[in-house]
């Protein structure tokens, strides 16, 4: 494998590498990775035959880790492969590409609208002093610019997205660009619509530890079991008084699952009862409701169910909603 760049002299030379590199791929590498690379970019002044064996010697890490490193970076685009070997890419072309090449429904005037847009060139650079230490890549600016396009966020929204996926050490591109797609689809726009979001959200997590709680289970809940209970919480408009009648039902199960409580408060949902009040008086009827049943001679009788003294004797002794 051959690693090239230019002709240098160890002794008189140094190694510089891009601001660039630091902004934009440092944080979103693996440590070992960036290990990788730093001496690809070093060793590739000298233009020397590298074998991937020996540079896994060098280096003191798994040859699997190399390989790993190699395709990483290559995917990254600071690699490409020439031969038998790398070609180390220039990153400020990269950066330029990014930068200049049109987006998805970003016109050259948008471009150019982040500038003439006082408030948001205001909030723009809020988030390059706090975030970016002011030291914020030119590609973030189209991208930002493209999010409130896109989005229609104002200016404190995207401040907020930026603390969001900064508090959570994960402040890239990719991850940064999910969490905007998942707050437009929760019709947020206006910061008073973020602070409901997250009521909303704290509602929810307070709930989840609650039904964990309440079922005793020593593990978290999978990220289906939370889009059940955000059904019922955001989608049903349900309190906890409600799900703890779902999950009451569940003591005379031996493994009670989440597609046994969502049918059971499904069923309450269509049939519009809105209380918990409204639930527990459909129950007790429901118990005291004459049931028919054939006899061997086939003719039809009929039974009363007993009604029970609390609704908790009601769930400990049935087994189905039917």
């Amino acid at each position: 494998m051959k690693i090239e760049q230019g002709e240098s002299s160890l002794i008189s030379s140094s190694t510089s590498i891009s601001d660039l590199f630091f902004t934009e791929y440092l944080s979103q590498a693996n440590g070992d990775f960036v290990k990788v690379y730093m001496y690809l970019y070093f060793i590739s002044k000298y233009n020397n035959d590298l074998k991937i064996n020996d540079l896994a010697k060098k280096l003191e890490l798994p040859l699997k880790t190399i390989q790993d490193a190699l395709k990483y970076w290559e995917e990254q685009g600071l690699l490409s492969r020439k031969g038998q070997g790398f070609v180390l890419t220039n990153i400020l072309e990269i950066e330029i590409q990014k930068l200049y090449k049109p987006k998805v429904s970003l016109s050259p005037e948008n471009m150019k609208a982040i500038s003439d847009n006082k408030i948001r060139s205001k909030a723009i650079t809020a988030i390059n002093d706090e975030f970016f230490q002011g030291v914020m890549s030119p590609s973030w600016y189209g991208d930002i610019d493209l999010w409130f396009k896109k989005y229609n966020f104002d200016e404190e929204v995207m401040i907020a997205l930026f603390r969001y996926c900064f508090n959570r050490s994960a402040l890239n591109r990719n991850y940064v660009a999910t969490v905007a797609s998942a707050w437009n689809k929760s019709k947020i726009q206006s910061f008073a619509d973020l602070d409901a979001y997250f009521q909303k959200q704290e509602k929810l997590n307070l709930q989840c530890k609650d039904i964990k709680k309440k079922l005793r289970l020593t593990r978290n809940l999978s990220m289906f079991e939370e889009a059940y209970v955000e059904k019922w919480i955001m989608n049903y408009g349900y309190d906890s008084n409600v799900i703890d009648l779902a999950l009451m039902k569940t003591t005379s199960k031996s493994n009670p699952s989440f597609e046994y409580i969502d049918k059971l408060i499904s069923d309450w949902h269509e049939r519009n009862f809105k209380t918990a009040d409204q639930i527990k008086k459909y129950l007790e009827n429901k118990k005291t409701q004459p049931v028919q049943t054939e006899t061997k001679s086939g003719k039809t009788s009929k039974t009363v169910n007993h009604s029970f003294k609390n609704l908790s004797d009601f769930y400990v002794n049935t087994d189905d909603d039917e």
